[in-house]
């Protein structure tokens, strides 16, 4: 590898207001931005050897089930972090099992030679926003295809709470391939983690040091106050989603616009012509460059956060899949499907409906309509401890019912009609709880929203390794040396666990913990329960209001909540949603569904935004890797891709975006069969109008 330049800034030119209108926005694209901090670090890779997309592994390697190896477990170097991490995140979002589309649909040889290895260049730096001094991590990623006569830039924010390459596989697999450059942020979130124990942490390129010296994120604690932690709770982990007080998501569209701005001032570090002045001539400018804002999940809807805020016309086109948006709560139209009924209660925050997944989901996964029928249950659940999370409810006066059975087809109902869930979600739902996504999300945005420290212990649950019987444990060098590459960014994951503190008898593993109000493994529902509440703003047992510490709590969270709220204003942007009707982490009906609605609120006749619902599609195209899953459901990733070919025709070649519309996929019924272009309905440039999704007589009106 050979380093092409290094610079290093003191100091950082924060933003204001509520774009990028800060004075570095100001500056020409030959300057580096005032808020970039630090160095920026660049690396060429030359295709063969390694490369941007695949790290070297080219397209076998990544469909490979052996992850690539360290030579030495406990000191990985950057480059084989590098390369652990770009696997592990394009295997979290993509279906590599043969059969399920890669290779033929999509993939890094797909409409490339070979095993479909990029060349280029790749600047990585941190930066940061006003208001905050937590580092948000940048990266430009410029193949050799790129002609500056013909520029273009994709924006991939990572998905999740995922780090720097959390969005490789997919705007930046689409970006790479099409000749663009590649702007990537991980938004504020990432794979940041402190050990608070030993005050480990990740250095930019995942490496660790316990130095005082720049790293991903450290907890807002001094020497003292962290050993005062460590001694009262040891073998803690804060996160930098959860504990960097900041609530990143609120500024999330505001990184995706100084990605773009950086990713200018790479690329005209690259192209442009010297100058006398040690300065270049600026040759790839905004106007003459084809911006596509991009990614799926969270990166998406930090995407769909940065073109309503772009007020200095950076972007040109959005094309998401799945979104995460919380869109502003507008009741003046409801949302219907088919001859369903109307739902007036849309439009729902992140936080409220995952606490109730978190809540009842366990409960409903052993209703007689799903025990048996959703795909793997018994594999990722516990039927006991089911049972125990719906007599716990029931003792509570959560869910009625004189049988079990009973018990967990109320959880089920109130789901579906008091929370506003999908059917479809139903099936799938069950392998969300068994890997504790809503249990985890729930924690991390609660300690976010509310910009609480580690050392607040929200709901008394803390991070930490696990070992027999949930107990925490230190984590193992080796796992630790590895987490840049193997962690998601919010726990559970690569070792690092939700912990109860309130268990009864000791801190547990939430999963294996017995709350004190039951003395029965449920799960640690007391724990649950308390994050509901603070997501209500009353007791979600009693509906009581709050009082003390959790009436604080709750109002700073609401606050943060309201901060995140997307305005339905794309500015009249070219703009396309594909989204899985079966998505069981976002329902559509509080995330794509009423931002239709409240864009045609907003825009009118001047929207440009086309909503595709796919059916038999989800959220996590890689749990269609497993059986009874693939039989059931297509990629929806092969759905982003049309999406960004669409936005990409009307920008390019002035064609029309066709309109919203319900797309009739065909699943493939049996695993061993693989699929093809018959199951993968197209959109339909003229779709019939029983398919069409509309606004009219305030409603959003969605199709069977």
């Amino acid at each position: 590898m050979k380093t092409l330049f290094q610079y290093t800034l003191i100091g950082a030119v924060a933003l204001t207001g509520t774009a990028c209108n800060d004075s570095s926005s100001k500056k020409p694209f030959n300057q580096l931005p005032g808020f970039i901090q630090g160095e920026v670090h660049s690396t060429q890779y030359d295709g063969v050897t390694d490369d941007l997309l695949t790290g070297g592994l080219g397209a076998s390697g990544l469909a490979s089930a052996t992850a690539p190896a360290f030579d030495d477990p406990l000191n990985p170097t950057p480059e084989e972090l590098r390369t652990l991490a770009i696997y592990n995140n394009y295997r979290a979002l993509v279906d590599t099992v043969p059969g399920g589309g890669y290779g033929e649909f999509f993939g890094p040889q797909v409409d490339s030679s070979g095993e479909g290895l990029i060349a280029g260049n790749e600047y990585l730096a941190y930066m940061t926003v006003n208001g905050s001094d937590v580092p948000v991590t940048v990266m430009v990623q410029v193949p050799a295809s790129f002609d500056p006569e013909q520029a273009c830039m994709v924006t991939a924010p990572s998905s999740g709470s995922r780090g720097i390459y959390g969005a490789i596989g997919t705007a930046g697999e689409w970006g790479l391939k099409k000749g663009c450059a590649v702007v990537y942020t991980d938004k504020g979130t990432g794979t940041g983690s402190h050990n608070l124990a030993t005050n480990s942490a990740q250095r930019i390129d995942g490496t660790l040091t316990q130095a005082d010296e720049p790293v991903q994120f450290r907890a807002d604690l001094d020497a003292q106050a962290r050993a005062d932690f460590d001694a009262a709770w040891p073998d803690r982990f804060a996160y930098k989603h959860a504990h960097s007080k900041a609530n990143p998501e609120a500024d999330w569209g505001r990184h995706v616009l100084q990605s773009i701005e950086f990713g200018f001032y790479v690329l005209n570090e690259e192209f442009g012509q010297e100058t006398g002045n040690g300065r270049k001539v600026i040759k790839v400018k905004p106007k003459d460059t084809l911006v596509i804002a991009s990614s799926v999940s969270n990166g998406g809807g930090a995407s769909v956060r940065a073109a309503e805020l772009d007020d200095k016309g950076l972007i040109d086109g959005v094309a998401v899949s799945e979104p995460n948006v919380n869109p502003q709560v507008d009741t003046s139209f409801t949302i219907r499907q088919g001859s369903g009924p109307e739902l007036a209660e849309h439009s729902r925050s992140l936080l409220d409906y995952t606490t109730a997944l978190a809540v009842y989901q366990g409960c409903a996964n052993i209703a007689p309509e799903v025990r048996d029928v959703a795909p793997l249950n018994a594999t990722f659940n516990n039927f006991t401890i089911a049972e125990n999370i719906c007599n716990s409810l029931a003792n509570k006066g959560l869910v009625t019912g004189a049988t079990t059975d009973d018990r967990a087809s109320d959880a089920l109902r109130i789901l579906e009609e008091e929370v506003g869930i999908q059917p479809e979600q139903n099936l799938l739902a069950p392998v969300h709880f068994g890997l504790a996504v809503a249990q985890s999300i729930s924690t991390t945005y609660a300690n976010a929203y509310g910009q609480a420290g580690v050392e607040d212990r929200l709901c008394d649950i803390s991070l930490a390794a696990t070992g027999a019987g949930g107990a925490v444990t230190p984590i193992t060098a080796a796992q630790e040396a590895a987490l840049f590459s193997a962690s998601n960014g919010i726990p559970p994951s690569a070792g690092v666990n939700l912990v109860y503190d309130g268990a009864e008898g000791q801190p547990t593993n939430l999963g294996a913990s017995a709350s004190p109000s039951t003395s029965q493994q449920d799960y640690g529902l007391d724990a649950l329960l308390c994050l509901r509440s603070l997501a209500l703003g009353t007791d979600a047992v009693t509906g009581s209001p709050l009082s003390g510490d959790a009436a604080e709590w709750s109002e700073r969270i609401a606050d943060g909540v309201e901060q995140i709220r997307a305005s339905g204003n794309l500015r009249g942007k070219p703009t396309v949603f594909v989204t899985g009707r079966a998505d069981a982490i976002l329902p559509i009906n509080h995330t794509s569904r009423p931002y239709f609605g409240l864009n045609q609120r907003v825009e009118g006749s001047n929207s440009k935004l086309r909503y595709y619902e796919i059916l038999n599609a989800h959220h996590l195209d890689v749990l269609n890797g497993f059986p009874g899953i693939a039989d059931r459901y297509v990629p929806l990733h092969h759905y982003f891709f049309q999406a960004l070919d669409l936005v990409w025709a009307n920008l390019a070649d002035k064609q029309a975006l066709p309109p919203s519309q319900v797309v009739r996929t065909v699943p493939r019924g049996d695993m061993a069969t693989p699929l093809s272009e018959a199951n993968l309905t197209p959109i339909n440039p003229s779709p019939d109008a029983g398919d069409r999704i509309v606004f009219a007589d305030d409603q959003v009106q969605i199709p069977d």
